[in-house]
């Protein structure tokens, strides 16, 4: 069996502030071990359940957060930015299962660490069709096109029963339950692995019965962003239109096309920044 793991940093267990997954801030250094560690407990969960090739994309921030010498030495790192499918980089239809760890809620979700859609300074909501999505389920989205399922998911408590609500059948494991924004009760690092272990191993021997999270075709996307003039500058890619006067709304051929829509709006809007 092929995985693939979409490594997030937010949802690792003892982070509450952005300021501990910033590159150059004190506790950096600390909690991007600590992610790797994560990541690593997924991998030998994802190996004992059978698991032959490991690919894991670094999805935070720049993508040059996991140690490469610290990672499990039968997975292969995609790393660096940008990459066209940014968080994605990598996914294809020869994959039978995908992991997300280390995953923080959508924007505007309350009691869940450090929330937001792709770019906390630009994006306010993204829809697929009727659907408000967060990343993972903008990314599972993606999976979805190349037919493989997301059978887990890692971080705090409100994040991952958030993607439960939009793929049922995904294992979750929370490693910590938010009190507001910046503040958590977290399992101890060890005990938090030992649990990602478990969920990683349950869910890929399950994998084989999963339904990938598909949404029908065409897709009608929206992005509402923090500020007119990123709804302006996106406004400069052909095909998009405006919804409102902070969205802009596209109609995608496919899951594929809205995926990487966006990542091109989220370019220019950035900009701004």
């Amino acid at each position: 069996m092929k995985v693939f793991i979409s490594a997030d940093m937010e949802g690792t267990a003892g982070i509450t502030d952005a300021e501990q997954t910033r590159e150059g801030r004190p506790d950096y250094n600390r909690f991007r071990r600590l992610m790797t560690e994560e990541v690593n407990a997924a991998i030998l969960g994802a190996l004992e359940a059978g698991a032959k090739e490991i690919v894991v994309n670094d999805s935070h921030a720049t993508m040059r957060n996991l140690l490469i010498e610290e990672l499990h030495p039968q997975a292969q790192l995609v790393s660096g930015s940008p990459k066209p499918y940014s968080m994605m980089q990598g996914i294809d239809a020869s994959f039978d299962a995908v992991f997300f760890t280390g995953y923080h809620a959508s924007a505007g979700t309350q009691d869940a660490i450090l929330d937001h859609t792709y770019s906390g300074a630009c994006v306010r909501q993204i829809k697929l069709g009727n659907l408000v999505v967060g990343e993972a389920g903008l990314n599972a989205a993606l999976a979805g096109h190349f037919k493989v399922p997301v059978a887990l998911v890692t971080g705090d408590g409100t994040a991952v029963q958030q993607v439960k609500k939009l793929i049922p059948h995904v294992e979750v494991v929370a490693v910590k339950e938010a009190i507001g924004r910046v503040a958590a009760r977290s399992y101890q690092p060890v005990e938090a692995r030992r649990r990602i272990k478990e969920g990683a191993a349950k869910a890929l021997k399950r994998a084989r019965d999963l339904k990938p999270f598909v949404v029908a075709k065409p897709v009608n996307l929206e992005i509402d962003w923090m500020y007119t003039s990123m709804a302006d500058r996106c406004m400069l890619i052909p095909g998009v239109t405006r919804a409102t006067p902070r969205a802009t709304a596209f109609k995608a051929k496919d899951a594929e096309q809205a995926f990487t829509v966006t990542i091109a709006c989220l370019v220019m809007a950035r900009s701004l920044v």
